[in-house]
């Protein structure tokens, strides 16, 4: 494609369609609540097979309980002040959500005080819809309203996908975690 011209994608986005032909203005971005819990806690356990999928010396497995124990964490969650929990709904279903926190200095990460982006999850079917960045955009600002000076995350190393939204949204890579099993 030729230097300046939009991709058809983007002219699709410029008007609210995404590339699957949804359109955007039915997905809305909101603070989730405790009776979100349970599709939370299944999205929490898919987000964990997808990790040891990638890495399973690396990553802990989800296991049976691991639904109804996600879903427990995050309903605690919601509730703090120092704490973003967001999910994207497109007409009653949620389709995602993200998790933040603020935290303080964290000496053993060489890390002064942060919001710390801890999941990011869109249901598999409704990917490359955009539904990540706006729940990236909308975690950042709220964290940003709620005093962090500055956002970081983790992302496994074959996750390509979510690095490359992550670059585009402004992150830098700062730090790079390295592995050594012994069995």
């Amino acid at each position: 494609m030729k230097a300046g011209r939009p991709s058809p994608n983007l002219r699709c986005l410029s008007r609210g369609i995404n590339m699957s032909g949804q359109h955007l203005e039915s997905i809305t971005i909101r603070p989730a609540a405790r009776a979100d819990a349970t599709v939370l806690g299944s999205y929490g356990a898919a987000l964990m097979s997808l990790h040891n999928n990638w890495d399973p010396a690396r990553f802990i497995p989800a296991g049976p309980t691991t639904p109804d124990k996600y879903a427990s964490w995050l309903a605690s969650q919601v509730v703090r002040e120092d704490v973003v929990v967001l999910v994207a709904e497109d007409r009653n279903s949620i389709i995602g959500y993200v998790y933040g926190a603020l935290e303080g200095a964290d000496y053993m990460a060489l890390r002064g005080p942060a919001g710390v982006l801890h999941d990011i999850f869109v249901d598999p079917q409704r990917r490359r819809e955009g539904v990540g960045r706006r729940l990236l955009k909308q975690a950042i600002t709220r964290l940003a309203e709620k005093g962090a000076p500055r956002i970081v995350l983790s992302t496994a190393y074959k996750n390509k996908g979510a690095q490359a939204l992550f670059d585009r949204m402004g992150f830098r890579a700062t730090m790079v975690e390295m592995t050594k099993d012994f069995r």
